[in-house]
């Protein structure tokens, strides 16, 4: 991609969703960083499910300390890895309540001593809970970084320390989000759907997916109906009785 189109295509996202959200639901910055972490190799589905019922009883690292590794797994037994999960999570707590008097560092080496606690995690809790202009690189980011030509590289840290140096400014603070949501529901992994996506001729991929055979035969029939109800109206305008003309009273 052309350096010069990239804040053309933030502006058609922005345009498109003005203030994105993240999908991981949270009580605050604690019960984010939890979420965020339970999230890895899962999906937001599947971890929201699990974390309404655990945050409804628990919102702070004092109550998952007091709740424990044990209970915890009986919560979070849906996610995939929640043994090792579990025991990162109490972990963090404990760190947090011992050296963070019980607060969320903004700090991202702080937050990546925590266990279970990634660049990725820390950018993403950066971002949400404290405004940081970070970007945190997921698979989505990753493809869509290579993919679109936007910031091409071999590794998530390459492709991070691409997207920081061309990303404008004005479109820092929901840059992350605006591209995770374009790679969770249009930029998709297997088959981008390139038909319907806003920024389609910034992008570099080819071949351009195009409309799905069942689109185009919904789209025919529409168009037929539409015809025919058009060629029925005409038709039925035409057969209609042309009214007299009304005689001019004549006024005394």
């Amino acid at each position: 991609m052309r350096v010069k189109d990239i804040p053309e295509f933030y502006r058609r996202l922005q345009v498109l969703d003005p203030e994105p959200k993240g999908e991981l639901n949270y009580v605050n910055s604690y019960t984010l960083l939890v979420a965020v972490v339970l999230s890895a190799q899962a999906t937001d589905v599947g971890v929201n499910k699990a974390t309404g019922p655990l945050f409804d009883v628990v919102d702070t690292p004092e109550k998952m300390a007091a709740l424990g590794e044990k209970k915890l797994k009986d919560y979070i037994k849906t996610i995939g890895l929640f043994n090792s999960k579990a025991k990162n999570v109490i972990g963090l707590s404990r760190i947090l309540i011992d050296e963070h008097d019980s607060i969320v560092p903004e700090d991202g080496a702080a937050l990546e001593k925590l266990p279970g606690v990634g660049r990725k995690t820390a950018n993403v809790v950066r971002n949400i809970a404290f405004g940081h202009p970070t970007i945190a690189v997921d698979t989505h980011l990753f493809r869509i970084g290579n993919r679109t030509g936007m910031a091409p590289g071999k590794t998530p840290l390459e492709v991070e320390l691409k997207l920081l140096k061309r990303t404008p400014d004005e479109f820092m603070r929901h840059a992350h989000h605006w591209l995770i949501l374009h790679g969770r529901y249009l930029c998709k992994a297997r088959k981008p759907d390139c038909w319907r996506c806003p920024v389609d001729d910034l992008c570099n991929f080819k071949p351009k997916t195009p409309l799905p055979e069942e689109q185009i035969r919904q789209a025919k029939a529409v168009s037929r109906k539409a015809a025919v109800k058009k060629a029925t109206l005409k038709k039925k305008k035409a057969k209609a009785p042309i009214p007299e003309p009304q005689q001019r009273r004549e006024t005394a």
